[in-house]
């Protein structure tokens, strides 16, 4: 690490992220500059990190929203306020079961053979050892999370906030428990959250079923998927005007194989047009078919157990048969019977448990809920008010902003039509149900044992097995991590200042799971909202656009973009642990044709700029890593231009480079200087003012530290501080409004555009020859425009912007050299626009004008690269003079000469001759008119010819009609650029001599 400007020759000649990281995460941590601020008298930003799966690992999708909640968390923390980026992870009921669980199989151990509490006691040992992988993983991102404060959802502290709020919750009737129809895995033998279900479409079969009429009839033709399912059903429905089937309704049918009978009934759910349009109703074993039983009042008759074999409700031939067992022998039987009309194929969405791959069964099962559209009782905070009442009115009156706004109508939809809860799971590991059960079956709910105990008047009890669903803890982290329900001392204080916290940065994928669940638990034991706005990002895909899955071989792992990895080991990566082996070849495949050479390290701060420059509001990202590629090139030209301006800004420094030195082209004619008259003259400092705001200026050192009377400030200097107060608006302005990729594309555009590609390279011309007070403007210019861009970037790019920094911040007179101190906790810089110059943006403007163009004439000339030719120019002499020193080190060119008159001066020059404003410009150098004009006739009769053939297809109604309009606006485009440079051919060829 260097500290000080006198230390460059240390600063490496090139960017290598690893080391940076590894150094510097630590410094920051040890430190304590991630945690919470508790300053009562400052504002205050928080963000609850959503807690990844205690068994997780670091996915893209944390990649991006941890890049983005880091981002705004460096930002408002350099802003000067209170922050707390909250860390934790959820314990993942079902995700950590299944881990142990293959753990102990593979040690010959069944954790059915085992006693719950040793099973329990394994999980936690399990969570010891190897749980916190994705915390380390986060560090490797940047992640400036106040660790002091991590939290693991089964922590104690945590796990009695879920009891007493199941507790409270039931004690106001607001949870319950009764039997519904519920997403049940036969493998895991739980009930699963929506979430947990992942709906593949597969090739499947279709069959139509005659089901008789009761009294001899030909009865119905019925469509299903599931033909094992028949055996449950209970009625057939049709719609109520349907005149198909009007005589039918109210009559019963002869339900094939169970000798029963089975209604026919009117509804308007069914689809007339779909199949035959009568449905086959199994209310124990369908969603839909369950809420029009409700409907009728029909009696679910359940056919499976819990691991889907048939059950005693089945006809005794099918019982104990597997579900699939089961649908080849009705199938028989009903093809025997004559009553199997057709059996075709037929593309279905099949749900599968993404944790097993075993296809879900919707299962009537008694379980635990929250009732969502029940009203409170009186005596509670929003008495008369459901809990989904209340989580909704917030969005409505904006308490609780979400973005972008189509998430409102999201939410606002699903709240409308919300379902109650389903909070249980047959699971081992989890928060176990706080309710004991008597002998006689009556449940008492306490908060204890002893409690329940004195419930029940001595009896003895049995507690509850089940667990509670996962998602109920993480619902209630927004106040449970920070001492409720009696918070005190340092936990009152972050009580009160960061609940509701700022921001929740979140997938749209659980805005019903965890974000809304958020606000209805909030609301109702605290009276406040969770959080002010609600950021909804995008799913990350891989490049092409699809979702990425480990079957499909396209996922990619955020620390192998960061750290690199072989191609061997990355095949070998890929391959690892897929739910069907049989996918490998057609993986590695994939991996081998996409990353022939593996993957190289970008670093962290590549990866964190790829995905802030993704960070537009709720779109999904197609993630390339030729954009990590282009970031890392970045890093590059900042760490490559950081080292230009020790170089030539460091204390030490003395003596101005020579000409060749700052790469300066050749001489300028007539006796122009860089310190030129009038209007464009450099500026004293005294009346330029500070080239930063007045929050970035600094004590100054060694040489630095000018009087203002001895600095000059050229209009190079204050055009390139006035760019600075425009993108540190542009900045400001993308953080308000969660724009990370505004915020990326600002700070890009400005340091690689701006700062490096022009000023650096005027300030290398003034440099070498201006005097010794634009010297000292120059240098000043240089290093405060650099150390205000790395605090600019910090909160993006936080590794290079902290080493270069610790390099600048000295000479930029930030900090003494002794000084330990860091980027992260300097103020950010502000935007003044007063300090925009616009006479000098307008000078500036003219000279990129004139730069352009003599690059174009250069090119127009078939020039190579290191050619230097002298520019002959005509126009005001006073530009000339001041632009002269420029043009010549931009343009590589031998000299500038100003003339009165070009074409006087010049009298039958065959060199092209650009016009830029009032000036004309020229590249003096020696024309074979013979092969010149033939090379100009030559392109010309290129030129009419492509502009005959975009002419012909532009005039195809055919075409301009059919194609994509974009695709006509490239023609047309086209068209207008061949006619332009068409007309500047022939004038070229006009000005030979003898033409």
């Amino acid at each position: 690490m260097t500290s000080t400007a006198e230390d460059t020759a240390t600063l490496a000649k090139s960017f290598d992220p690893a080391a940076i990281e590894s150094r510097w995460y630590p410094v920051w941590e040890s430190r304590g500059y991630f945690a919470a601020g508790l300053d009562s008298t400052k504002p205050a930003f928080s963000i609850q990190l959503p807690p990844p799966n205690v068994t997780g690992i670091l996915h893209m999708g944390h990649a991006f929203n941890h890049t983005i909640m880091d981002a705004l968390t460096r930002y408002h923390r350099m802003r000067g306020f209170n922050a707390m980026w909250l860390p934790g992870t959820d314990h993942a009921g079902i995700a950590t079961q299944i881990v142990v669980e293959r753990q102990l199989e593979l040690q010959g151990q069944a954790r059915k053979s085992m006693r719950r509490e040793d099973f329990v006691a394994k999980v936690w040992e399990w969570k010891q050892l190897s749980g916190d992988t994705i915390l380390k993983q986060m560090r490797r991102l940047g992640d400036s999370v106040d660790w002091a404060r991590t939290y693991f959802t089964m922590d104690e502290r945590l796990s009695q906030v879920v009891t007493e709020t199941f507790v409270q919750l039931y004690e106001q009737g607001l949870i319950y428990r009764g039997q519904r129809l519920v997403n049940w895995d036969p493998k895991l033998q739980t009930a699963v959250s929506d979430l947990e279900v992942e709906s593949e479409e597969e090739e499947g079969k279709i069959w139509e079923i005659r089901y008789p009429a009761a009294d001899g009839g030909p009865g119905v033709v019925v469509a299903t998927t599931r033909p094992e399912t028949m055996l449950g059903d209970v009625a057939v429905a049709v719609h109520p005007e349907d005149e198909r089937y009007a005589a039918l309704v109210g009559k019963k049918l002869a339900l094939p194989l169970t000798g029963r009978e089975i209604p026919v009934i009117a509804d308007s759910y069914v689809d007339r047009e779909f199949g035959t349009g009568a449905v086959k109703i199994t209310p124990a074993h369908d969603f839909n078919d369950f809420a029009i039983g409700q409907r009728h009042g029909l009696v679910p008759i359940s056919i499976f157990t819990l691991v889907a074999t048939l059950n005693d409700n089945a006809p005794a031939k099918y019982r104990s048969m597997d579900r699939y067992v089961a649908r080849k022998a009705v199938l028989e039987d009903l093809r025997a019977a004559g009553l199997l009309i057709s059996e075709k194929p037929h593309k279905m969405v099949v749900p599968r448990c993404e944790r097993t791959g075993e296809v879900v069964e919707p299962m009537l099962s008694e379980q635990w809920y929250v009732a969502m559209s029940k009203p409170a009782p009186a005596g509670t905070r929003n008495a008369g008010k459901s809990l989904a009442e209340v989580a909704l009115g917030v969005v409505e009156s904006g308490e609780v902003n979400i973005f972008p706004d189509q998430w409102k109508t999201v939410y606002r939809q699903w709240l409308q039509n919300i379902q109650d809860w389903c909070i249980s799971r047959q699971l081992w590991w989890g928060h176990q149900i706080p309710a004991w059960y008597d002998s006689e079956g009556k449940v008492y709910v306490a908060r204890s044992e002893a409690e329940a105990k004195v419930l029940a008047g001595g009896k003895a009890l049995k507690r509850d097995p089940d667990v509670l669903d996962t998602w109920f803890s993480s619902a209630l982290v927004p106040f449970s991590t920070l001492g409720w329900p009696q918070p005190e001392g340092d936990d009152k204080i972050a009580f009160d200042l960061y609940l509701p916290s700022s921001v929740l940065v979140t997938g749209y994928e659980i805005i019903f799971f965890w974000v809304a669940r958020m606000i209805v638990m909030t609301t109702h034991f605290t009276g406040r909202v969770p959080f002010r706005d609600v950021y909804i990002h995008g799913m990350v895909r891989d490049a092409e656009g699809r979702k990425m899955s480990k079957s499909e071989g396209n996922t990619i792992d955020p620390v192998d973009l960061i750290q690199g990895i072989g191609l061997d080991d990355l095949v070998a990566k890929s391959t690892a642990g897929l739910r069907r082996p049989q996918d490998a070849p057609k993986v590695e495949a994939r991996v081998r044709a996409h990353f022939p050479d593996g993957m190289p390290a970008y670093g962290a701060d590549a990866l964190r700029f790829t995905m802030a420059s993704y960070a537009s509001l709720g779109r999904n990202i197609n993630f390339d890593t030729k954009r990590c590629e282009g970031y890392r090139n970045f890093c590059n030209k900042l760490w490559n231009a950081t080292r230009f301006v020790l170089m030539n800004c460091a204390p030490a420094h003395t003596n101005p480079p020579s000409p060749a030195a700052a790469g300066g082209g050749g001489g300028v004619a007539q006796g122009a200087s860089l310190a030129p008259p009038e209007r464009l003259a450099p500026a004293r400092a005294s009346q330029a003012g500070p080239v930063m705001g007045a929050q970035d200026v600094g004590n100054q050192v060694q040489s630095l530290n000018y009087p203002d009377s001895e600095v000059e400030l050229s209009f190079v200097d204050r055009w390139i501080t006035g760019e600075m107060q425009r993108t540190e608006a542009e900045v400001a302005q993308g953080f308000g409004d969660y724009r990370l990729d505004n915020v990326a594309n600002a700070i890009y555009r400005f340091v690689w555009d701006e700062y490096c590609d022009w000023y650096v390279e005027l300030a290398k011309v003034q440099l070498a020859q201006g005097n010794e007070a634009q010297q000292r403007g120059t240098r000043r210019t240089l290093v405060r425009v650099l150390e205000a861009s790395l605090r600019l970037a910090h909160p993006v790019i936080p590794f290079i912007t902290e080493e270069l920094w610790q390099n600048v911040s000295v000479p930029a007179g930030k900090r003494s050299a002794e000084q330990e101190t860091s980027v992260m906790i300097q103020p950010y810089p502000k935007s003044e626009p007063a300090k925009i110059d616009a006479t000098a943006d307008a000078d500036m403007a003219q000279l990129k004008r004139l730069v352009d163009a003599v690059r174009n004439l250069r090119g127009e000339m078939q020039l190579s690269p290191g050619k230097k030719v002298p520019l002959v120019t005509s126009g005001p002499a006073d530009r000339i003079s001041a632009f002269a020193p420029y043009l010549a080190w931009l343009g590589r060119l031998e000299k500038v000469e100003h003339v009165a008159d070009l074409a006087a001066a010049r009298p039958g020059a065959a060199a092209p001759v650009a016009v830029v404003d009032e000036f004309k410009l020229m590249l003096e150098i020696q024309v074979d008119v013979t092969a010149e004009r033939a090379r100009l006739k030559k392109e010309i009769d290129l030129l009419e010819t492509e502009i005959k053939k975009a002419d012909a297809k532009l005039s195809n109604k055919s075409f301009v009609e059919r194609a994509p309009a974009a695709v006509v606006e490239q023609e047309r485009e086209r068209l207008a650029g061949f006619r332009d440079k068409l007309e500047k051919l022939r004038e070229q060829l006009a000005r030979l001599p003898g033409g």
